[in-house]
């Protein structure tokens, strides 16, 4: 008797149809094989499936069971596989008829019971563009596979339980996606009221949040610049539906998501330690899943002590910052995952911190401090946007400053100047793949960012006198739209531009 169950594997964001092929045959001497390049995840699927049929009071046949994941040439990875080959195998006892109108997905363990599965949301939507009606997972991915509309996403507690529908004695209901179980707003680590003082510095923020500009702060110890970064996520707006849908799928990818979890729609905020092997940032291993740089798609991806990074880590972040895409090549494979994401920095000034310290002397030679920002290179630096330097805050104006504090903007307030700004970039390039003004091309720019007569002076006079590079010269022109969108302009004049200089990278500038 042979049983066909259909099933589907990723590679990245990509999802191929599987067929499970389960043929159970009274010739030969009874076993249990697997075909079809199994990794050895799949081939210990055997004692699972075996275990899980058994305890869940059903008899496992005794002959000989041959199964195989078509088609045959690509390799097959992970648990998924578990719950499609045990329908298979139960249908040749049960006599069910297996649907073809279904996908089954999840992974087992021995007493039965379905566990949470990565790539539930992936799986749905493939299922949809195959024209599938349903699709029955693990009851805890069920909430995360009910994202995608338009097909019957089925939660299945047990093997008991599927067998109990496939035989007709049992109900089950589509699931509805219990939107309480999404991500809500996260506790403001920081807000924006508590920083005292750094008026220049929380500017470039906003300018930075409101374009989605990369931005580098540079300063002493404890001049505040984790503190403004850390206060960043509160002035940044949620995702909107397609982010969002974006973003939840590379989670789901990278089992990042959590049982019954659901859409993503607050925007990743991640802070990879300066130690990072450049796979944990880029992305790759033997089975290529994303880094740090895809994990911070649509969001924030925190570089701390960023000098103290390996160079060959920071140098893979070149094509991922210019790009939004990241492709990984093995021998077995290729994979590509979006990393759209704002690069925040923050590095001292030379090793020991107090380099043009008002109070405090630098003891650093300058060879030490010509290498430590080589750690840098020029390239990466003219791929970030804003350059601010972080002073430092005097202790006596701190103490001065604490109840007036208190009347300073909260990130609520400049958060809502960003939701705007954001709206209207969104109205600028509705028709446009792309979201913000960091992400505009040449082509984009010469249509919507339009610079006034005195503005394009301004701007040629510094790319003469500063020698800008043609990456420098366009990127003056992005972030001065954003200004420009923040001051409500519809055109860029030269306050705009001129504001937009202040933010050049005069601090790594050596003599």
């Amino acid at each position: 008797m042979l049983f066909k169950v259909q099933s589907a594997s990723n590679s990245g964001m990509e999802v191929l149809g599987v067929d499970i092929e389960v043929s159970v045959s009274n010739r030969g001497l009874p076993g249990f094989e697997i075909v079809g390049l199994p990794d050895k995840a799949v081939q210990e699927s055997k004692e699972r499936v075996r275990a899980a049929i058994g305890n869940s009071k059903m008899e496992f046949p005794q002959r000989k069971i041959t199964v195989n994941l078509a088609p045959a040439d690509i390799p097959k990875e992970g648990s998924l596989y578990d719950l499609p080959i045990a329908v298979g195998i139960m249908a040749s006892v049960l006599r069910y008829e297996v649907p073809q109108d279904s996908l089954f997905f999840g992974e087992l363990s021995l007493d039965g019971r379905l566990r949470h599965t990565r790539g539930a949301v992936l799986m749905a939507l493939f299922a949809k563009e195959q024209r599938l009606k349903n699709v029955f997972v693990p009851v805890d991915s069920a909430n995360e596979a009910a994202i995608i509309t338009g097909v019957n996403v089925y939660g299945v507690e047990n093997l008991a339980e599927m067998a109990g529908f496939l035989l007709g004695k049992l109900h089950l209901k589509p699931t509805v996606r219990d939107a309480g179980s999404e991500q809500e707003e996260e506790d403001l680590e920081f807000n924006m009221a508590e920083v005292l003082g750094q008026e220049t510095a929380k500017r470039a923020i906003e300018i930075a949040a409101a374009g989605g500009h990369n931005i580098l702060m540079i300063g002493s110890p404890g001049s505040g610049k984790t503190m403004l970064a850390r206060a960043l996520p509160g002035i940044l707006p949620r995702l909107n539906e397609d982010e969002s849908l974006e973003v939840t799928k590379l989670y789901s990818v990278a089992g990042s998501i959590p049982p019954r979890g659901s859409l993503i729609t607050v925007r990743p905020f991640r802070s990879p330690h300066h130690t990072v092997s450049q796979i944990g940032l880029i992305g790759g291993g033997q089975k290529p899943q994303p880094g740090e740089v895809s994990l911070a798609h649509r969001g924030v991806l925190f570089l701390d002590e960023f000098n103290e990074f390996p160079r060959a880590v920071l140098e893979g972040l070149r094509q991922p910052v210019e790009d939004g895409i990241l492709t990984i090549s093995r021998s077995r494979e290729r994979v590509t995952y979006p990393c759209r994401f704002m690069l925040v920095a923050s590095a001292n000034p030379c090793p020991c911190g107090y380099l043009n310290h008002p109070k405090k002397p630098c003891v650093c030679t300058p060879r030490e401090i010509r290498n430590y920002r080589k750690r840098a290179s020029g390239p990466l630096l003219d791929r970030i946007d804003l350059h601010v330097e972080v002073p430092e805050v005097d202790v006596q104006e701190f103490k001065g400053n604490q109840e007036s504090s208190l009347a300073t903007e909260s990130s609520a307030a400049i958060r809502e100047r960003i939701k705007r700004v954001r709206k209207t970039q969104e109205a600028r390039f509705l028709k446009e793949p792309i979201y913000t003004n960091a992400e505009m091309k040449n082509a984009h720019i010469k249509q919507y960012a339009v610079l006034s007569k005195e503005a394009e002076q301004v701007l040629t006079r510094a790319a003469l006198q500063y020698q800008l590079s043609a990456r420098s010269y366009m990127k003056m022109i992005k972030i001065a739209r954003t200004i420009a969108d923040l001051a409500g302009a519809e055109q860029i004049e030269r306050a705009h531009m001129a504001e937009t200089l202040q933010f050049r990278p005069k601090v790594y500038e050596l003599n």
